[in-house]
């Protein structure tokens, strides 16, 4: 395990880093205070800030670590310790498939964000996808000891959950180049995505 850990850390990790944090940083508006859900360490958003100073970030997460580069609050995985409308957005990154119970985290999130959530996760379209996520998902996380339920979603349970949820995508991009080439062939194949989701006001027509 700690060879390829080691691997994933000098020819994955910061190649990822790098990428989705420009990804990202061009989905967010002007002077956004945003709150990265299971920011990790905070790599991405300290990368995000650094071409984006206009962009506040903080943390918060289930797991603190010592080596946080942003201010994280610690939380339960459900409630989140903001009030009402805390930020202008709220941020997932590859953090909804560690998640038993997504339409309530989703809710709580859409419950501190002001405009919308922005959310980087996977699309799992059938069994080998299913394996080659579970894979990535190990690598990444079980060194740190991240809970691992492999909650992959299809693109129709995603839309459901969006519609569900009262979120609406904007932007969708699916073409990220996450990996080097010859990887990309194995662990990309349009799994990944990153969406700006704004909130919808309930319908109370009815």
């Amino acid at each position: 395990m700690g060879l390829v850990a080691d691997a994933h850390r000098r020819f994955i990790f910061e190649r990822r880093a790098k990428v989705l944090a420009e990804a990202l940083a061009a989905l967010l508006p002007s002077r956004t205070r945003v709150l990265d859900v299971g920011c990790g360490d905070g790599t991405i958003d300290r990368i995000i800030q650094s071409r984006r100073p206009d962009v506040e970030i903080q943390g918060v997460d289930v797991l603190v670590r010592a080596s946080a580069q942003i201010p994280v609050t610690q939380f339960d995985g459900k409630n989140l310790p903001f009030d009402d409308g805390s930020f202008e957005y709220v941020m997932f990154i590859d953090v909804l498939h560690h998640v038993d119970d997504q339409s309530r985290l989703l809710a709580e999130s859409s419950r501190v964000a002001k405009n919308g959530l922005i959310i980087k996760d996977h699309v799992c379209r059938g069994l080998l996808d299913r394996v080659i996520l579970s894979f990535m998902d190990w690598v990444g996380n079980a060194p740190h000891g991240v809970r691992l339920p492999y909650n992959y979603l299809s693109q129709l349970q995603w839309n459901k959950l969006f519609h569900d949820s009262g979120l609406r995508p904007d932007t969708i991009r699916t073409d990220l180049e996450l990996y080097p080439w010859p990887a990309r062939i194995i662990f990309e194949r349009n799994m990944h995505f990153v969406a700006s989701l704004r909130k919808i006001a309930p319908d109370r027509s009815s």
